[in-house]
């Protein structure tokens, strides 16, 4: 009989239902909550302690001891960092599940509210980020930008992403789906010549 997952909601799943829309009718977090997110911004996970109440990754017990934290661990804290960024001054759920940041860039590229010129600048700089301290302020900047057009993300698969970083074999990969997603790809274009497929992707 398997093991019911007893783990709590991610900060933004006690507020957003699985939908995408508010669970009360009360709406978004309180301020206070968002402030407290944000003040993790460019800050070490563990060492902003209005933070810690909103925390949900399990403690390795093994790195607690040596006074360490979990991959794990620093990637929900940078993820509820840029989801108090994205939700601040937002009436509307700035989580949405399902929609990979990919998909969410891309959106904003086709949106018209900034150049696609300096988009795809944003993107490119993010996605070649090697280091996760480079990741994360390039992704400040985009979830600005994302805020700014009320376009939402999902924010576990954003977690997982960022903690996909930290390691050169699954960085890859989470490379790799941010560019199919953010350029449009799909199996239909590999029969494509290059100009079909940039023609079909602008068009698009």
């Amino acid at each position: 009989m398997p093991v019911p997952n007893r783990r709590p909601a991610r900060y933004w799943s006690q507020y957003i239902a699985p939908e995408g829309t508010w669970r009360r009718k009360d709406g978004r977090p309180p301020g206070e909550d968002l402030a407290a997110l944000r003040a993790g911004l460019g800050r070490e996970a563990g060492t902003v302690p209005a933070l810690w109440p909103h925390y949900r990754s399990p403690i390795d017990d093994r790195l607690a001891r040596r006074g360490e934290i979990s991959e794990e661990q620093r990637a929900e804290h940078a993820a509820l960092a840029l989801y108090g960024l994205h939700q601040q001054t937002r009436s509307e759920p700035m989580h949405q599940p399902g929609v990979r940041l990919g998909q969410a860039l891309r959106r904003l590229h086709q949106s018209g509210k900034f150049t696609q010129e300096a988009v795809d600048r944003r993107v490119n700089a993010a996605a070649s980020a090697t280091r996760v301290s480079a990741l994360l302020n390039h992704l400040r900047g985009l979830i600005t930008q994302l805020r700014v057009i009320g376009q939402p993300i999902d924010y576990d698969l954003l977690l997982n992403d960022i903690r996909d970083w930290q390691r050169p074999d699954t960085r890859q990969r989470a490379r790799r789906r941010w560019g199919l997603d953010y350029y449009g790809w799909s199996p239909a274009d590999e029969a494509m010549t290059g100009s079909e497929a940039a023609t079909k992707s602008a068009r698009s």
